[in-house]
């Protein structure tokens, strides 16, 4: 937990972006440092700047529903985010605040070491598959990246908006069951689908 703590220290100080003007937190992470199960989203929203920890708005009740669904508790597992600080007005990140963060995130799964890593929504999928692609494309789907097995999802926000209407959920709940399939397995999975160039952004190195 140390080693977390010191990652956790130096971002709590980084300037390496404009992000760091605007933000009354840095975001993190939040959970069981050695958990099996780590998801990572994008970037910190009101709430979460407010309290300094991820996913506590109507998106994190989701989210803690969705674990509950798998008879897990956000305390097992570890929330993080791509981006540590919230983009104004809830903006998408740009590549430039992305490239800056993205060492953090690195150091967080190289430390928490988890077996299986869920993405939520496109920005945090794409950034560890290290190809562009839409979530509704791969959702559902497992990726061997590294030795660990990565299964992305729908965020919880887009369908708190409607986005994916009906569907959206029960997909949703049907991905959370792989994740528990996944974690009960006693060895990683061989992937369902090629990974593109995953080494694209240094991650994992």
């Amino acid at each position: 937990m140390g080693a977390l703590d010191d990652v956790a220290h130096r971002a709590s100080g980084c300037e390496k972006c404009r992000l760091a003007k605007g933000r009354t937190k840095v975001v993190f992470g939040a959970g069981n440092p050695s958990a099996d199960l780590m998801f990572v989203g994008e970037a910190p929203g009101f709430h979460e700047d407010r309290q300094g920890l991820p996913f506590v708005g109507a998106a994190g009740a989701l989210l803690t529903n969705l674990l509950g669904g798998i008879e897990l508790t956000r305390e097992q597992v570890y929330i993080a985010n791509v981006l540590k600080c919230r983009p104004p007005g809830n903006r998408d990140p740009m590549p430039d605040e992305v490239e800056a963060c993205s060492p953090y995130l690195v150091e967080q799964i190289r430390l928490i070491d988890p077996r299986v890593i869920c993405t939520l929504g496109n920005f945090a999928t794409q950034l560890l598959l290290g190809r562009k692609v839409g979530i509704s494309r791969v959702r559902g789907q497992r990726f061997d990246v590294r030795g660990r097995i990565l299964v992305p999802t729908f965020h919880p926000a887009a369908i708190l908006r409607g986005g994916r209407p009906g569907a959206g959920m029960a997909e949703m709940e049907e991905d959370f069951r792989m994740l528990a399939k996944l974690l009960g397995e006693a060895a990683p999975a061989p992937p369902s689908a090629p990974v593109e160039d995953p080494e694209q952004l240094g991650l994992f190195s």
